[in-house]
C-alpha cells in the first residue's frame, strides 16, 4: 500500500508542478506537460512491478499509437477558446474528439496489424 501511495504522490506532484509552472510561464508549462513524464513513470513502475520485457514493449508501443489520436485535442481546444467558446465546452469537445479518435484507432488498428 505504501508503494501505491508513493507512486500516486510522485505522479501527482508532477501534475501540480505543471499547473504551477503554466500559471507563470504558459509556454514552459506546455513544454513540461508535453514531456512524456507520465509515460516514463508508468514504464518505471511497470518494469519495477513485472520485469517483463514483452509487456514493457507492448506498453511502449501502445502508448505511441494512442498518443497520435490525442494530438488533435491540443489544436481543437485553443481554436475553440480563440473563438470565444467557454473553457468547459471547449475541453469537453476536445475530450470527445479524442475519445472518438481512440475508438477509431481501436477499430482500424487491428486491420493494419496493430495489437492495442
Amino acid at each position: 500500500m505504501l508503494y501505491f501511495v508513493l507512486k500516486a504522490l510522485l505522479s501527482g506532484v508532477i501534475v501540480a508542478a505543471v499547473s504551477e509552472i503554466a500559471k507563470r510561464y504558459p509556454g514552459l508549462g506546455g513544454l513540461v506537460a508535453s514531456l512524456p513524464l507520465v509515460s516514463v513513470l508508468g514504464m518505471i513502475w511497470l518494469w519495477r512491478d513485472t520485469h517483463d520485457p514483452q509487456r514493457m514493449a507492448a506498453h511502449a508501443a501502445g502508448t505511441f499509437w494512442f498518443v497520435l489520436p490525442s494530438l488533435p485535442m491540443f489544436l481543437v481546444i485553443p481554436a475553440l477558446l480563440k473563438r470565444d467558446v467557454p473553457f468547459w465546452p471547449a475541453l469537453l469537445a476536445g475530450c470527445l474528439l479524442t475519445m472518438g479518435l481512440f475508438s477509431l484507432m481501436l477499430w482500424i488498428g487491428p486491420r493494419f496489424g496493430l495489437r492495442l
